[in-house]
C-alpha cells in the first residue's frame, strides 16, 4: 500500500471535514460537536505545515498544527491534530503523518509540539509515544461532552534540533 503525503490544499477541505466528522462521532477524538466552516478552520490552524495523506488519490488522513498562544514567547509551540479515516486506521498512516508533521514543524522553527488526547483514546496516545511524545500530565475533567466529564492526557515532544 502506497500512501502519499502532501501539503493540504483548500480544495481538500471537504474530504478533511468528512474525516473530522468521523472523529467527532467517536466521542473521544475532539470536544467539538459540529463541523466548522472553512473560515473558522483556516483561522484556527497554522498555515504550515498542513498535511494530507492520500491513497489512490483519495484523502485518508490529515495532520495540522494550531497555536497554543498568541504571545510571541510561544511562537515555537503548537498543538497537534491528527485524524485518519476509520477504514484506513491500523495501516501506519497516522505515524507517517505525525513524523512528517514533526519534521516540517522543526524546519519552521517549532521547538515544542503538544497533544491533548482523551484518556480513552489509547491508540492515539500510543501513536504519539511512538513518535517521541511524552506524557507530562493529565487534565482531569477538563471538558464535558454529551453530559459526561472527560480527562485529557497532555503529551509533548521537544525538538532535538532547536
Amino acid at each position: 500500500m502506497v500512501i502519499e503525503l502532501r501539503a493540504f490544499r483548500k480544495e481538500d477541505f471537504k474530504a478533511v471535514l468528512n474525516i473530522y466528522n468521523e472523529g467527532i462521532k467517536t466521542g473521544i477524538a475532539t470536544f467539538e460537536t459540529k463541523l466548522p466552516k472553512w473560515s473558522e478552520w483556516h483561522k484556527k490552524h497554522n498555515l504550515h505545515p498542513r498535511l494530507v495523506a492520500t491513497f489512490n488519490q483519495n484523502i485518508v488522513g490529515f495532520a495540522v498544527l494550531s497555536k497554543v498562544s498568541q504571545r510571541a514567547v510561544y511562537k515555537g509551540v503548537a498543538e497537534v491534530s491528527i485524524y485518519v479515516a476509520p477504514h484506513m486506521q491500523g495501516k501506519h498512516i497516522g505515524k507517517q503523518l505525525l513524523l512528517q508533521l514533526i519534521k516540517e514543524s522543526e524546519w519552521l522553527g517549532f521547538w515544542t509540539l503538544q497533544a491533548n488526547i482523551f484518556k480513552e483514546n489509547k491508540i492515539s496516545i500510543h501513536l504519539h509515544n511512538v513518535c517521541g511524545f511524552q506524557v507530562v500530565g493529565t487534565r482531569e475533567k477538563i471538558g464535558k461532552l454529551n453530559n459526561k466529564w472527560f480527562d485529557n492526557v497532555l503529551l509533548e515532544r521537544r525538538s532535538q534540533l532547536i
